[in-house]
């Protein structure tokens, strides 16, 4: 694992990460508002999870219930929403999530095809971003577009504002691989691994990506991307700016 040094990852490994959100108070977490920008933590905690669980659904009605998993969605389209009273919950649903190595490809191909669309939600700057560019990619070229991204944080969306990637998960087409290649970050730390599918034929190779954090333009990201692919330097000028570093 790329945020596990090797000695420790002889004995354990991240399976995955799970958030509880609590049924009755969790919307009021989410909807905080902090100073000088600072992204809320539950809104954090709830973006980078795997499985949320939401707990003590038997302490509000359907409609607050239902308002809260629209939120979390909103946040997070990616992850598992399960509900819970008094945390029960089958460990076959939070154990062996492999959502971290190359066998998670597999089921991330499947959720990136029924993936919702989802809105902003309190605060209207986190988001879930999804988009497919056809093609191949160079390896060297995908890692400059995520570290763009991940790293100097110097990708602006229309109104200036910084991109904060605080997920990225996806599956791309990386030339001269037969493999389909499963791309993970979480902030700042990222890798590319090679999944156990291949790639049928060179007409069915694409790059699916999917992006959560803040201030995400989702047309700036997939021009950014096409760039990337077809190596179009022109299209990474208009908003991404090495003088312009985000804080």
């Amino acid at each position: 694992m790329f945020w596990v040094d090797a000695e420790l990852g002889v004995d354990i490994y991240l399976d995955g990460i799970i958030t509880v959100v609590d049924a009755k108070y969790g919307l009021k977490h989410l909807a905080e508002e902090k100073p000088d920008g600072l992204i809320n933590e539950a809104s954090r905690q709830v973006a980078l999870a795997d499985i949320i669980i939401i707990n003590k659904t038997d302490l509000v009605s359907e409609e607050d219930l239902n308002k809260l998993r629209t939120t979390i969605r909103s946040i997070n389209g990616l992850g598992k929403i399960l509900e819970t009273q008094k945390s029960r919950v089958d460990l076959s649903n939070v154990l062996d999530l492999h959502a971290f190595d190359n066998l998670s490809g597999i089921s991330l191909q499947k959720k990136l095809q029924h993936l919702p669309i989802a809105q902003p939600h309190l605060d209207q700057s986190i988001i879930t971003v999804t988009f497919e560019v056809p093609g191949n990619a160079k390896e060297e070229s995908l890692n400059v577009f995520i570290q763009n991204l991940l790293w100097e944080k110097s990708v602006r969306n229309k109104e200036d504002n910084c991109m904060e990637v605080i997920r990225l998960k996806g599956l791309v087409s990386i030339k001269d691989k037969p493999q389909q290649v499963i791309v993970q970050g979480v902030h700042e730390l990222y890798d590319l691994e090679e999944t156990p599918l291949s790639w049928k034929d060179d007409t069915e190779r694409t790059n699916r990506l999917v992006l959560i954090g803040r201030h995400l333009d989702k047309d700036i990201l997939k021009q950014l991307f096409i760039a990337t692919v077809t190596e179009t330097e022109k299209r990474w000028t208009t908003h991404f700016k090495e003088d312009q570093v985000c804080p």
